[in-house]
């Protein structure tokens, strides 16, 4: 099979490429516009792989798409904006990659006439937010999506099912949640508690600290969309989820627990406007059609994790220091337009 990647460069693309070439001997053609957590440090091992190519340029570069789109197979769609903090600052970017970009590929999708399949990855937060006994989120629950962010995924998620709807295209929906693992941009939650750790720095904790999340390892979460790909039913939605609901407070408290430090480097800011207090996932439509099951445990998760970016602080320093752009600016955009 010969399958285009788009974001390949980002945190769960790249986990999901190594995966591929491991484990099949398939072509990938990576796509990625190489925004700020794009980061071609992730894959730097495949350069020279034999059955990888990665290309610079924007998922909105409807020439690009469709030149690209007529050398392969399938289509696994994890190029995003992704951060909700940034979105609150300014949806427009989220807007254009998230939603229009979206709209792109798939267009170009049908034109090309692919054969394989579309599978799209989307998250859990456009679900909305859980009360405390409310049962966790089915792929049949309406979409209630509570930031900016969440919004343009679901915006996303409605086109693909358009497509599936008026054209029957071979759309797969997949909606996760909360991932880590190596190579997590150190915005996000378990990384920048990692990092902030290591360099002696206060661990900013949002609100309370008692929001709640489903974790899942990004391996699991790699293994569900190469399942989706190889076994999914077009026009379904598959949630992928770790079974492994955690206050954020106690994700703090556990790694600073592995690194053998006190808890008195936490400290409590301002919460996030619209802060959503709990995720869910019910994933038994994976486990019965796709016969997916999460097999990583949390706390070796956690600490094969934090191991990770004690022994790679060369990764996140390059990202700090912004280093890691002038690696990347060696890649020419390959923009048709």
């Amino acid at each position: 099979m010969k399958i285009l990647v788009t974001g390949g460069c980002g945190f769960i693309g790249s986990n999901f490429i190594r995966l591929v070439l491991d484990s099949r001997d398939w072509q990938v053609i990576n796509l990625d516009a190489l925004t700020y957590a794009g980061n071609p440090d992730n894959l730097r091992e495949l350069e020279n792989h034999p059955g990888y190519r990665f290309i610079k340029g924007r998922i909105e570069d409807a020439a690009l798409v469709e030149s690209l789109m007529g050398q392969v197979d399938s289509v696994v769609h994890f190029a995003a904006e992704s951060h909700v903090d940034r979105s609150i600052l300014g949806a427009g970017p989220f807007i254009t990659t998230n939603v229009m970009g979206t709209q792109v590929l798939l267009d170009a999708f049908r034109k090309v006439g692919c054969t394989g399949k579309f599978v799209h990855v989307s998250t859990d937060e456009v679900y909305g937010s859980l009360g405390p006994s409310d049962p966790p989120f089915r792929e049949t629950d309406n979409l209630r999506p509570n930031s900016p962010y969440s919004a343009s995924k679901a915006s996303s998620d409605l086109l693909c099912r358009a497509a599936w709807k008026t054209f029957k295209l071979p759309v797969v929906i997949t909606r996760c949640s909360n991932n880590y693992g190596p190579y997590q941009f150190p915005e996000k939650l378990i990384p920048l508690m990692i990092i902030n750790s290591l360099k002696g720095k206060k661990l900013p904790v949002y609100g309370d600290g008692r929001n709640i999340r489903d974790w899942i390892h990004v391996e699991d979460h790699c293994r569900g969309c190469l399942a989706a790909l190889e076994k999914g039913r077009p026009g379904a939605v598959y949630n992928f989820g770790g079974n492994c609901e955690m206050q954020n407070i106690e994700i703090v408290h556990r790694i600073l627990g592995i690194l053998g430090m006190e808890d008195d480097r936490i400290e409590f800011v301002t919460d996030r406007p619209g802060h959503d207090r709990r995720y869910a996932m019910d994933a038994s439509m994976a486990r019965r059609e796709l016969g997916w099951e999460p097999e990583k445990d949390f706390q070796q998760g956690l600490e094969e994790t934090v191991q990770w970016y004690v022994e790679n602080a060369w990764w996140w320093e390059r990202i700090i220091s912004g280093e890691y752009m002038k690696y990347y600016q060696q890649f020419p955009n390959r923009s048709k337009t």
